[in-house]
């Protein structure tokens, strides 16, 4: 093979990535983040190691949590700076099982790639295809009611820890996207669509979707704070308010709120 042939000869390569309900559950990316949560015990630490914000690793945890139906993480409390985190027994196992089937991955991609190179282009078409959202709360679980309405339906999901999120869908969209009781489905909402209340007793609201939760973590911004709930049971769902509130609210970590939102809110989707 000439200089020209090595410099433009074309190499398969590839990622897994595990899904649940059509949405990332965890890749490279993720794993290396729980296994240096694990090394470190420190989320701040895991995340410089890896060159990921503190923000961007909490995110991405939130998103596990909520995919996996457990925690794959969890707080310590106490000692010295306060506590730490680690992963639980099921974080451990994922990051040790992904670690097997990466290797076995890349040996096949190694012997495919000898016996069809011809086929690189396409094979790195394919790893591109993908879908993404910018909703920032993704829960996924299983249609358990579906009530028909004149124009509009509405649909009860089951999700993580026992709760019910509610959506209101056109008849046509619930025909296109086949749902029916028991269907695998997932819901999102947009964390602009949250509305946080601190003490709602004896108060009512239209609003369908009312999750109550410990509040995790408060990010302030120069305008809004973004304010991350961990519901009981596992998952957690993420609001938007403005600074203003967050500071009116008196909203800080370890302080208990109601996430509320609309049904209309929701948009629900069912695996590829």
């Amino acid at each position: 093979m000439d200089r020209m042939e090595e410099k433009t000869a074309i190499g398969l390569d590839g990622e897994i990535w595990m899904t649940v309900g059509g949405e990332h559950l965890g890749g490279p990316g993720r794993i290396t983040l729980l296994a240096k949560i694990g090394e470190c015990g420190s989320i701040t630490q895991a995340a410089k190691a890896i060159r990921m914000s503190y923000k961007a690793a909490w995110d991405a945890i939130d998103a596990m949590n909520n995919l996996a139906g457990e925690p794959l993480v969890e707080r310590l409390a106490g000692g010295k700076g306060g506590g730490g985190t680690r992963l639980t027994a099921r974080g451990a196992q994922l990051v040790a099982n992904f670690r097997l089937i990466e290797r076995a991955h890349r040996n096949f991609v190694q012997r495919l790639g000898e016996q069809a190179a011809g086929i690189a282009d396409d094979y790195l078409l394919i790893r591109k295809m993908s879908m993404r959202t910018s909703a920032r709360n993704q829960f996924s679980g299983k249609v358990t009611r579906l009530t028909r309405g004149a124009v509009n339906d509405e649909i009860e999901l089951a999700v993580t820890g026992g709760h019910a999120i509610v959506a209101i869908v056109t008849h046509e969209s619930v025909d296109s996207l086949g749902l029916r009781v028991g269907s695998e489905a997932f819901a999102l909402a947009k964390s602009s669509s949250i509305i946080l209340v601190a003490d709602d007793d004896g108060a009512r609201y239209s609003a369908r979707n009312r999750l109550r939760g410990t509040i995790a973590r408060v990010e302030p911004g120069a305008v809004n704070t973004e304010v991350v709930i961990d519901l009981p049971g596992g998952g957690s769902v993420a609001a938007i308010v403005t600074l203003e509130s967050s500071h009116a609210m008196g909203l800080a970590v370890g302080g208990t709120v109601t996430a509320m939102f609309k049904a209309s809110s929701v948009i629900v989707g069912v695996p590829a």
